[in-house]
This record gives structure tokens, C-alpha cells and sequence, in this order.
């Protein structure tokens, strides 16, 4: 006997079938073993004896080949009833340091029903305290979204219930658990989504002057104008005026406002940051900023997630060949400048970080950026430069 019939027999199956207005009962004996030794025709072995198990699936090949029996059947037979699980989260188990402004989330090894993630099935606690949110699902991804920022340096559980269920219904097999802890005054990076494929963006145009070549796409948005490439040359795709370079703008506005908003722990600084060595963290000027007598360094302390947003009313200056040098493990990308009007960096200086302009954004000859030039409402003004998107 075969696996499948090993599994489903002997079974006696009961059931009204409607012909005309009478109701005939009819009863499925599914082996002759279970019908008191009587047979209901000859057995003989052939295709089609008479026997009330004939057919496709319990004669011939797809009754005896590997869909009946080993591994395969046992697969078919048990996936409907198999847990989900989770298999990754941001913040990861034991994490430290974690910014204030993180979105928590969990990753399950399939799609789940989406309606069975709520506030209720996906929590996050300071202590016995419950923080207030939103949770969304998509993907096989869940996001629980705090209503206002975590506090600084304390402890947090999230858990994912057993009223989290997949689409067929099966729910975890236990409530899954994991805990972080937030940092000092840390900082989540600022979400460019489409933006950060553009190492050069725009509003009104893009114009080079000499050999200027940038790494990443290069775009404008309202306007169309892009001059200079070639002689430019750019390692990506170019985008004048498109849906592309009209929705990269949507999300550098929604960026900008994001980083212009960052108030947690702030740091007032004025005038020039030249000669200065800063840690982590939100550095805030009412007025203008420079870089000018002297380099700018950027320690992360070996932390190569470490964040650092500059806020300024005003314009971001830097003079010739005034460097920002980055130190500790830090990383470009985790740098933001949001300027107020527009930015200058100077001849020959060398740049680190993403520039968020409201207005434009001129690079002086020679200059080197390892970051993106990104201007909201004017123009990119390049000259013989050399861009990087981190």
C-alpha cells in the first residue's frame, strides 16, 4: 500500500449526493480490509478492475511514483501545518546604541496575513511600559513605528505573539522575543529613498565645466537642463525632466524636512568648524557654517553606523583645499549637511557627506566629493570634478 493510502485509510466517508428529489446515501470504502472481507470486484491489478480506489491516483504511476510515497509526500502532507518563524529583526538581538528614531521590525520566512500583525500581535515595552505606534506590514516584513522617539540609553523588548499567523492560517509556535538598548543622543540616518541613487540632483539645471565625472545618476527635476556631459562623463543614468528625476525630487524634500527637523540633542555650533574633531551626533546653526581655517574631522569612534547631520539657516561654505576627514570607522553615508540656501565648497577642497541645498549647490575646480550633490529648487554647478555617491 502506498503512503497516501497508508495515511488516509481505512477511512469510511458518509455523504448525501442530490439526484433529482431523491437523496442517495452513499458510502466510500476505501479498502477491503474495512468492508467486512467483501470486495466490491475483482482486484486483479489491471487499471481499471471495478474496485471503488481505481483511478489516476491510486493506480499507475502517479500512485506508486515519488508524489506517493518518501520525502515529497511528507511535504505536501505536513507544509500546511509547519510554524511560521521569524528570521532577522532590526535592532538585532542584544544590540546597543541604537538611535532614538529607529523603526523596529521583523522578517518572517513567508508571506504572512497581514491583518493578524497589529498593535496587539507586535509589541514593543520600555520595562512594563508599552510604547504607542503604528505597525505596518509588507513583503514578508513588519514595521512597528513609534509615535514619538525613543528615549535615550535605556533598555526595550519587542515581541512578535502567536496571533501572528501566515495565509493558511498557521501561527507561530511561540511568542518571539527580542530586546535592545538605545544609545546617548544617536542618530538615525536620514531616508533618501529614490534620492540616494542620484549622486547629482537638481531643480532648475546641471552644468560642467571641463572633466567632471560622477559615479551615480544624474538628474533634473522640474526643469530639463543637463550641459556638459560629455565632456563629463557619468557612471549611471541620466535623467532630465523625467518621472524618475521628478520622484527623487518628492523624496529630497521629504528628506530635507526630515533632517531640518531633527531636534534631540543638538548641538549649537556657529561660524567656522575648521581645525574641529566632532563626534556622532546633531549639530545645529542659526546662521551660516564654514570650513575654512583649518580641516574638519569626523570621528565615529570605530562606529561605522554612526551619524552626523548638519543643520544651517544658511549658507555651507569651504575654502581651498580644505578638507572634511573622516576618522573612526565613519562613513560618508552617514553623513548629512542640510543647508538652509545654498552651498560653495572650494577649489581643489575635498568633501564628505550627502548635500541637501535648498537652493543650489556650486562644486569650484578640482574639487572632490565622496557624497551626493542634491539642490531642491536651482542648480548643481560642477568644474573638472570628481563625484562618488557613497
Amino acid at each position: 500500500m502506498n503512503l497516501l493510502n497508508r495515511r488516509l485509510l481505512p477511512i469510511l466517508a458518509l455523504g448525501l449526493s442530490a439526484c433529482g428529489d431523491n437523496l442517495v446515501q452513499f458510502a466510500l470504502m476505501t479498502d477491503a480490509g474495512n468492508n467486512g472481507g467483501q470486495d466490491s470486484g475483482p482486484r486483479d491489478g489491471s487499471p481499471n478492475d471495478g474496485s471503488p480506489t481505481d483511478g489516476p491516483m491510486t493506480d499507475g504511476p502517479m500512485a506508486d511514483g515519488p508524489m506517493a510515497d518518501g520525502p515529497m509526500a511528507d511535504a505536501m502532507l505536513d507544509a500546511s501545518v509547519l510554524a511560521p518563524t521569524v528570521i532577522s529583526t532590526f535592532p538585532i538581538n542584544g544590540a546597543m546604541n541604537v538611535p532614538v528614531g529607529t523603526n523596529v521590525t521583523a522578517t518572517f520566512d513567508r508571506i504572512m496575513n497581514g491583518a493578524t500583525l497589529t498593535m496587539s500581535t507586535f509589541t514593543v515595552m520600555q520595562g512594563a511600559t508599552p510604547i504607542t505606534g503604528a505597525v505596518s506590514y509588507s513583503g514578508t516584513t513588519a514595521t512597528f513605528m513609534p509615535m514619538n522617539p525613543l528615549s535615550l540609553s535605556l533598555p526595550y523588548t519587542a515581541r512578535i505573539t502567536t496571533g501572528a499567523a501566515d495565509l493558511m492560517g498557521n501561527a507561530l509556535a511561540n511568542d518571539y522575543v527580542w530586546s535592545f538598548n538605545t544609545g546617548m543622543c544617536s542618530q538615525a540616518p536620514v531616508e533618501l529613498n529614490t534620492a540616494g541613487n542620484f549622486a547629482v540632483l537638481a531643480g532648475a539645471s546641471v552644468t560642467s565645466t571641463g572633466m567632471t565625472v560622477v559615479t551615480g545618476d544624474l538628474g533634473v527635476s522640474p526643469l530639463t537642463s543637463i550641459t556638459g556631459f560629455p565632456r563629463g562623463i557619468v557612471n549611471g543614468a541620466q535623467h532630465a525632466g523625467t518621472a524618475t528625476s521628478a520622484i527623487a525630487q518628492g523624496h529630497l524634500t521629504t528628506a530635507y524636512d526630515d533632517a531640518a527637523g531633527r531636534s534631540l540633542c543638538a548641538v549649537t555650533v556657529a561660524g567656522n568648524l575648521g581645525g574641529m574633531t566632532l563626534t556622532p551626533g546633531l549639530y545645529k546653526s542659526t546662521s551660516s557654517l564654514e570650513i575654512s581655517s583649518g580641516d574638519l574631522t569626523l570621528d565615529a569612534g570605530g562606529d561605522a553606523d554612526a551619524v552626523f547631520i548638519f543643520q544651517m539657516a544658511s549658507t555651507l561654505t569651504t575654502t581651498t583645499d580644505r578638507q572634511v576627514i573622516l576618522a573612526g570607522s565613519a562613513n560618508a553615508a552617514n553623513v548629512y549637511w542640510q543647508v538652509g540656501t545654498s552651498a560653495t565648497l572650494g577649489s581643489d577642497s575635498m568633501f564628505k557627506g550627502t548635500i541637501m541645498a535648498d537652493q543650489s549647490i556650486t562644486v569650484g575646480t578640482g574639487a572632490r566629493l565622496d557624497g551626493r550633490a542634491l539642490a531642491r529648487i536651482a542648480a548643481v554647478t560642477l568644474a573638472g570634478n570628481t563625484i562618488v555617491k557613497p
